[in-house]
């Protein structure tokens, strides 16, 4: 499926700033919300871009590691707050110079298959940075490594996750914009060897090499910033409506944001 060689009229509710000292958690929680809306055809299909300061998003298998108050303590002891994702997929970092893009689209016509949405972020990324030659395969040695990881000359920037709810489906990418992204994965690696401390386990977690990743600045050379990302991205929707968080959906917004805070304080309890 295109995404903008078609008529849609895009709704873009633009958090890059206004999320940045708020919890992770609220994004999820808002993916949730517009999964309902355009799911059900009560909002037209929505870009969401956001960011969020100094934070480390879990997956649940990350939970799981045998020492993990250990590792929780290595991401505390460099400022960063863990929180624990409702979708799958490992651990991942968030801070000032990463934006994140979710697509939320509508599977009430017609179903979107799982390597159709990754593809539409792929296009999506491609369209922004159409300067480079964006790649998509796992990148051993990357932190949540996975068959859509985003990449230049064998580096990653960027990963692709799904999120699907009452017939919605968001599509969310993790942009590596500015700094460094070898010092975000010796982040991440010294989470995993104070979790694992060595021992075998049933899952096999990564192990991340830092030089695998790196950020689009660092990448193609040049400053760039999140913020004429965001731009670069309203630009090429041509128009879209902004929207942001409407009265009559702070309710629905709420029994999602609920949702989640519990199931994360439940599962960081029980480490």
């Amino acid at each position: 499926m295109p995404l903008f060689t078609e008529e849609t009229e895009w709704r873009f509710w633009d958090q890059s700033l206004s999320a940045k000292n708020r919890s992770a958690l609220e994004s999820f929680a808002a993916d949730d919300l517009l999964c309902e809306l355009v799911g059900s055809g009560v909002s037209a299909p929505t870009i969401r871009t956001w960011v969020h300061d100094d934070t480390v998003v879990l997956g649940i298998q990350d939970h799981r590691l045998p020492h993990i108050d250990e590792g929780l303590k290595v991401l505390k002891e460099n400022g960063f707050t863990p929180i624990v994702r409702n979708s799958g997929g490992l651990a991942v970092v968030l801070d000032a110079g990463v934006l994140n893009i979710s697509i939320v689209l509508s599977e009430e016509e017609s179903a979107i298959d799982i390597p159709e949405g990754y593809d539409m972020m792929l296009e999506l990324v491609r369209m922004l940075f159409p300067e480079a030659e964006i790649e998509a395969y796992e990148i051993v040695g990357s932190y949540c490594p996975g068959s859509y990881d985003l990449s230049i000359g064998g580096r990653k920037f960027a990963g692709v996750s799904q999120r699907r709810i009452r017939k919605g489906i968001a599509v969310q990418v993790y942009l590596c914009i500015e700094g460094s992204g070898a010092e975000r994965a010796e982040l991440i690696r010294d989470f995993y060897e104070a979790g694992l401390k060595g021992e075998e386990t049933k899952f096999a977690y990564p192990s991340i090499q830092p030089e695998t990743m790196a950020s689009l600045s660092e990448l193609l050379g040049r400053d760039i910033t999140v913020a004429e990302v965001v731009v670069d991205l309203y630009n090429l929707l041509e128009e879209p409506v902004l929207k942001p968080l409407q009265p009559e959906e702070t309710e629905r917004y709420g029994y999602y944001l609920t949702r989640v805070v519990e199931r994360n304080a439940k599962m960081l309890s029980s480490s």
